[in-house]
């Protein structure tokens, strides 16, 4: 059981807006490189990206990255390598509500599998999403040599709004929302029951951060 989204829930009670990404995009290939293109004219300064592992760039409980979105014939469009190179150590990190969290990976087993095959860093922390908002924001602030100095300056990207998106909003970042993911989500925590089983209608709302 997720606590942090439940505890946090009630916050979407008086702030529906928390839920809704700043930019959505059908599947993880979609990202533009660098994702400051992805909101058009506002073009923010983004210096760093969170990104998801399930149902984003991965099929759920699976720690590679799904085949369709590796482009093997041309390595320097492969999405991971263009990441790397754009937002490099230590600007770029996988926060995972099951690779690298206490409960679900205590032995840190599927981080370091995951780190491994994806040349990514994965977050551990104690607190799923939306609650690790906090350390997030703490880990980008005092790694050494990042260049992150506001909540402002990092985009999160996932395939559910009740986690991926309300960690952005939550810590006054972009929400990056991977629509459709890898399967067919039918998990009413990220979609149904507020925004319909898809989500139709968030396209192009912007949320309160």
């Amino acid at each position: 059981m997720n606590v942090s989204a439940t505890l946090n829930f009630l916050r979407l009670i008086r702030r529906p807006s928390l839920c809704l990404p700043h930019v959505t995009l059908s599947n993880f290939n979609d990202l533009p490189i660098p994702l400051s293109e992805a909101f058009g004219p506002l073009k923010p300064d983004i210096r760093a990206v969170v990104i998801d592992k399930d149902n984003c760039f991965a099929v759920p409980k699976e720690n590679v990255i799904y085949k369709p979105y590796q482009i093997l014939r041309n390595p320097l469009q492969e999405k991971f390598h263009s990441l790397l190179t754009t937002y490099p150590s230590p600007h770029l990190l996988i926060v995972s509500n099951s690779a690298g969290t206490n409960t679900s990976d205590p032995t840190s087993t599927h981080a370091r599998l995951l780190s491994a095959n994806t040349g990514v860093p994965v977050f551990r922390h104690s607190t799923k999403k939306p609650g690790c908002g906090p350390q997030v924001l703490a880990h980008f602030l005092n790694a050494p040599g990042s260049r992150v100095t506001a909540a402002s300056q990092i985009a999160v990207v996932g395939d559910r709004l009740f986690t991926d998106v309300m960690t952005a909003n939550l810590m006054g970042s972009w929400a990056v929302w991977v629509r459709d993911g890898v399967v067919e989500s039918r998990n009413p925590v990220s979609v149904d029951g507020w925004m319909g089983a898809r989500g139709d209608g968030v396209q192009g709302l912007n949320a309160d951060v």
